[in-house]
């Protein structure tokens, strides 16, 4: 019954094409996360222009760094906002410390 919209004559024609464009996006949003040698492996599958696969793997890399940079920008202001004396003081004003030690004394074996 759907069979026969022209939406589906549409889908089957350029049903690849939407299948490309769909696993490319994917790759491109993981990218962040996914190795070279992976992001290749994904797209490898898809018949892409060398041009086409070189700017994808460089925008890969310039968005890996760029949330590289983000994250740790992030991280270094949450670590600055810190008072570690203060966290300190109040970790050990709720905390008891035990110390224990064990003392061994041996006799010298003889030369």
């Amino acid at each position: 019954m759907a069979k026969d919209s022209p939406e589906n004559d549409t889908d089957d024609k350029n049903g690849g094409l939407a299948d490309t464009i769909k696993k490319v996006f994917a790759v491109g949003v993981s990218a962040a996360f996914m190795t070279e040698e992976s992001i290749r492996t994904a797209l490898g599958e898809i018949k892409l222009p060398k041009e086409i696969l070189k700017n994808l793997m460089d925008g890969a890399a310039k968005s890996k760094q760029e949330l590289l940079n983000r994250v740790s920008a992030e991280t270094i202001k949450m670590i600055n906002k810190i008072d570690f004396v203060k966290e300190a003081s109040r970790f050990v004003e709720t905390h008891k410390f035990k110390v224990s030690a064990e003392i061994e004394v041996e006799k010298k074996a003889d030369s």
